[in-house]
């Protein structure tokens, strides 16, 4: 990426920020926390996902069945069905319906297929009137511009600046100000569109095989009222979207209404079984039609492939069809919290998943305009109700612009790349990012000179031009002692024979080569505990290379470091990791770059440092041994210790040694390993941060110790605060000089 090109991101982003982020983050911060209350009063939550997923999983592996099944249930209904092999093939038979109903107006409800399609151009090429009689997407169309949300498409806009368009668009007799003036005259001016339409098109959040049935899981009555205010009814869905049975649904009718906007169930489930009999608005509700009315009815089933087989063959995007459009993804996202979709987005689909979509049925090029701005802090695989791993699709539609997707060099054959001509290299930026260790050691070994070079004015501009990596950023102070030659030097204080428990500390590069100090105490608290440590010569976990797309690389550093554990873990040594990050490579990431068994090992093998204390204590060892803080905590948890569930054995240790502790619910310090450096992204870096230092500077947490986990989050809080975290280990150790 050019220097142009990154000060035109920057650019972007900053408008968002200003024009749109307070509304985005207000919305999907009440979406992200309503899903957590909702969820937490499901008991049987964990087994709907389960339930979810295998259904999901067992649909798209027969789905030229079900194809084929839900074809002849809807004929049998008496409906029509067309399997459409793309965009184009979609909207010239939707145009051919359209023009057989000789229909002027089409009113259609929320459908982000259709949307995929752009179907509103087809029709309006035609010269036919298109109503959405979404609100949102109401709103969208008067104001000409793009969907932000996958559920809300107009999070983006304020109830200000809803007036202000509806004042400008129809110059209503009476001043619209509140949410009800504004939402009852736009039901009013599309109850008229409605009655007077010719065709009603809805989308369908799921297609029932064996019955031919749609549901259509809503917040608002008017996709009910496409369909029975017309007599010919379109129903437009990916072919994704078939699930076997009517008795599937159950699963995610739970679920998906509380994984997107945190409702317990959302206004409308409408499951239709077209054509469906009420032709018309006007009719008396208490007399039945006959049965001939109904029979009069059209209705037709538009599946669309548009990429979607191709995706269902590829290993690493198939995951990408379990998706039932909840938006937990986005509203999880810190980073999608502050921008939205017109930022975390392509030409249809924002947020997470976003990526695996775009990449499928747009290309690879759109993928690439956003892909970056997922960290892969893993929050949305515990938010999202169908388990998809959204950061692994991430990195791998990463690896293949990296490889030259974007660019056409590349055709997909099942899940390998198949080079047409020698690719392009890999963005410096990435490079430089993704080599951190080769970095690290170059500062390390080069050190105290290495330090001062890199914050001489010309070096950091050039840094800046050429690389992207923001001069308003301190970077890490390399130290010329590593943690392995201090340890080596040094020796074990407990020994082996003498030792209740024997461990093996991971070294990873940031504590290795630059932030020593925490490395030693955690020997130091360690052996407080009576425990013997080692610290092995073992290379990076392959988070950096992952994080820029570079998975060849990430798989090769994980085959050497289980290379170098394996024989710890045969001996029976606990892995201690201090850097929550790296912890979730040996215990998530790993299964994608691992064998299994290998995988496993590692996995049921390794632990946090401070879970790893609290362990201690609660198998009878002296709480004493450890330095209790001297003043009250205010504790930030990282990310991925978050999504492990591991935050709270920080807790529950300075719990133990009588300390007062806040902990943070900012679930984001912004930073993300290198992203905050990233000149493109600092900005959305700092703004997500200004949430943590918000907390951090209250009347409550403001003269308290700031403790966090992980290395992004004490470089980040130290930049938001103008003062230094402490990494928990560092407090408790029993060696720290006051």
């Amino acid at each position: 990426m050019s220097s142009d090109s990154r000060e035109a991101k920057a650019t972007r982003i900053r408008h968002l920020l200003r024009t749109e982020g307070d509304a985005v983050q207000r919305n999907t911060q009440t979406f992200n926390q309503g899903r957590y209350d909702a969820v937490a009063e499901l008991e049987a939550y964990e087994e709907y996902r389960d339930q979810a997923r295998s259904i999901k999983e067992r649909a798209i592996e027969i789905l030229p069945e079900l194809v084929d099944e839900v074809t002849a249930a809807v004929e049998e209904n008496g409906g029509t069905v067309y399997l459409a092999d793309d965009a184009a093939d979609a909207n010239r038979y939707i145009q051919e319906v359209v023009a057989d109903a000789e229909a002027e107006t089409v009113v259609k409800s929320k459908s982000m297929t259709t949307e995929e399609l752009e179907v509103n151009h087809a029709l309006e090429a035609d010269g036919v009137d298109v109503w959405e009689t979404d609100l949102g997407e109401f709103v969208l169309q008067l104001a000409d511009e793009a969907p932000s949300h996958i559920v809300a498409p107009a999070i983006h806009k304020s109830r200000e600046g809803i007036a202000e368009l509806f004042r400008e668009q129809f110059d209503p007799d009476e001043r619209l100000e509140t949410a009800e003036d504004l939402t009852m005259f736009a039901r009013e001016f599309l109850g008229e569109r409605i009655r007077e339409a010719d065709v009603g098109m809805t989308g369908a959040n799921f297609v029932t095989a064996d019955s031919g049935s749609i549901a259509l899981v809503t917040s608002e009555g008017n996709a009910r009222k496409t369909v029975t205010a017309t007599d010919t009814q379109i129903a437009v869905a990916g072919v994704e979207k078939i699930v076997p049975s009517v008795e599937d649904l159950h699963p995610f009718v739970e679920l998906i209404g509380k994984s997107g906007t945190g409702q317990d169930i959302t206004s409308y489930v409408s499951l239709l079984t077209p054509p469906v009999d009420a032709p018309s608005l006007d009719r008396d509700p208490d007399t039945p039609l006959a049965p001939e009315t109904a029979n009069d009815r059209e209705f037709h089933l538009v599946l669309v492939d548009n990429g979607r087989t191709e995706m269902r063959e590829d290993d690493q995007l198939r995951e990408t069809l379990y998706c039932i459009r909840c938006s937990a993804c986005a509203n999880s996202c810190a980073n999608f919290q502050s921008v939205g979709g017109h930022a975390f987005g392509g030409e249809t689909y924002s947020g997470g998943i976003a990526t695996g979509w775009e990449a499928g049925v747009h290309g690879y090029d759109s993928a690439a305009e956003f892909n970056d701005l997922c960290t892969g802090c893993t929050r949305c695989v515990n938010a999202c109700p169908v388990k998809i791993d959204i950061p692994w699709i991430n990195n791998v539609v990463r690896d293949r612009l990296n490889r030259g997707a974007d660019e056409g060099r590349f055709e997909f054959v099942y899940d390998e790349l198949v080079p047409d001509e020698e690719p392009g290299g890999i963005d410096l930026q990435k490079r430089l990012f993704g080599n951190y260790e080769t970095l690290a050691k170059l500062g390390s070994a080069t050190a105290p000179v290495s330090n001062w070079v890199g914050e001489l004015a010309p070096v950091r501009s050039l840094l800046e031009r050429v690389v992207g990596i923001d001069e308003r950023r301190s970077l890490p102070e390399f130290q010329r002692e590593t943690l392995r030659g201090w340890y080596r030097a040094r020796g074990p204080r407990v020994s082996a024979a003498d030792a209740d428990r024997e461990v093996v500390l991971y070294p990873d590069a940031y504590t290795n080569y630059v932030d020593a100090d925490r490395g030693k105490a955690a020997v130091r608290v360690l052996e407080a505990l009576n425990v013997h440590v080692r610290i092995p010569s073992v290379g990076e976990s392959g988070r950096a290379p992952l994080s820029q797309g570079m998975i060849d690389t990430a798989d090769e550093q994980a085959s050497q470091v289980y290379g170098a554990l394996a024989e710890h873990i045969d001996a029976g040594r606990d892995v201690v990791v201090i850097e929550p990050s790296d912890l979730a490579m040996f215990q998530r990431e790993y299964e994608k770059l691992l064998p299994e068994r290998s995988f496993e090992r590692l996995r049921d093998g390794s632990y946090e440092i401070l879970e790893y204390v609290y362990g201690c204590l609660e198998n009878g060892a002296d709480p004493t041994t450890l330095r209790a803080p001297e003043r009250p905590i205010a504790y930030h948890a990282h990310c991925q210790q978050r999504t492990l569930g591991l935050e709270r054995y920080t807790t529950a240790v300075f719990g133990e040694l009588g300390c007062d502790v806040i902990e943070s619910d900012v679930e984001c310090c912004g930073m993300a390993g290198s992203f905050g450096y990233k000149s493109q992204y600092y900005e959305l870096s700092m703004d997500v941060g200004d949430r943590l230092r918000d907390q951090f500077t209250s009347p409550t947490a403001q003269d308290r110790l700031v403790v966090a986990s992980g290395t992004s989050c004490e470089e980040q809080l130290g930049a938001l605060l103008e003062r230094d975290a402490a990494h928990p280990v560092e407090v408790l150790d029993p060696g720290r000089r006051s």
